[in-house]
């Protein structure tokens, strides 16, 4: 495995297919937790966490448990004559695992810092149901990713979701002090410079890698 490759998806994954601006994935965290900036990086680095593990966990899931392949668990357990194909539990294994990994951040944040754990409020259990979370699950297999390429995947897609989550609560901490409409104020405007960030976004993906 080249490091060439690597530096690729994680490049890819942080700007040039962003999941907030180029996959439009995660959005109602990222418009939910993003006006204040403390609570954007607390969200940022809770999802980068569960996307790298979730990232490791399912990959070996599904290519030890639910892929027909000799490397199948239950092949070698059950000297089955056939590795058995389980990959229509994808999805709900997977969900199941980032279900788990949000409940144990959940737990964690909430002992070590009960301010954070109140401002992120019902978005921080919601990430259970972030679709970014189990999309770079999902994209890492349908992209036959290796294992270290599914976890560098993984961790960029969470660094490239935290960039936008702190770019966007920078702003609207911004926009807190001037003059916008009264009509303009809160979400309407928020949505208004998502859309701009998407289209600046938009000139990465002109890089010749």
């Amino acid at each position: 495995m080249e490091l060439k490759s690597l530096f690729i998806i994680s490049i890819g994954s942080i700007f040039i297919n962003n999941f907030i601006f180029a996959r439009f994935l995660g959005i109602c965290p990222y418009i939910g937790v993003s006006k204040q900036l403390d609570s954007a990086v607390g969200m940022g680095a809770a999802v980068t966490f569960v996307m790298t593990l979730a990232s490791t966990v399912t990959w070996l899931i599904y290519n030890y448990l639910l892929a027909p392949i000799e490397a199948n668990i239950f092949y070698k357990l059950f000297s089955l004559s056939a590795p058995p194909d389980l990959t229509f539990l994808k999805t709900i294994a997977f969900i199941l695992v980032i279900a788990s990994l949000v409940q144990f951040v959940e737990m964690v944040i909430q002992k070590t810092s009960p301010a954070l754990y109140k401002s992120l409020g019902i978005y921080l259990p919601l990430i259970t149901t972030n679709c970014a979370i189990l999309g770079v699950s999902l994209l890492n297999i349908d992209e036959n990713y290796l294992f270290i390429e599914s976890i560098v995947n993984g961790l960029s897609a969470g660094i490239g979701f935290t960039i936008a989550l702190v770019l966007m609560a920078g702003i609207r901490e911004k926009l807190e002090l001037a003059d916008v409409p009264k009509s303009m104020r809160g979400i309407p405007i928020a949505f208004i410079m998502a859309g701009l960030m998407a289209i600046a976004f938009l000139g990465f993906s002109g890089l010749k890698l």
